[in-house]
């Protein structure tokens, strides 16, 4: 799967975040990697200062690392999911 550093895809990848149990909040703040999770509330917080093109990888490397309840997912979006969750590592 490749990587799209456009608005439409990381709508798409926020879009997974809308239909999971997950919260999605951009902050700003000082995080080493850009963004936090905090797995047991089930919060993801990005640094809302970040580029379009970083936006994208912090939530392309969240999705990866998380585990969301597929069954809430839409069609479209579980299959972006899977993609994204089999994709070799970088």
């Amino acid at each position: 799967m490749e990587l799209k550093y456009t608005r439409p895809f990381l709508n798409k990848l926020e879009d997974i975040f809308a239909e999971s149990d997950f919260v999605l909040r951009y902050e700003k703040g000082n995080f080493k990697a850009g963004y936090c999770v905090l797995k047991d509330m089930k919060v993801a917080v990005v640094n809302k200062y970040y580029s379009l093109e970083g936006k994208v990888n912090c939530l392309y490397d969240i999705l990866r690392s998380i585990s969301i309840d597929e069954s809430r997912l839409s069609e479209k979006n579980r299959q972006l999911y899977h993609d994204i969750r089999n994709q070799e590592a970088k």
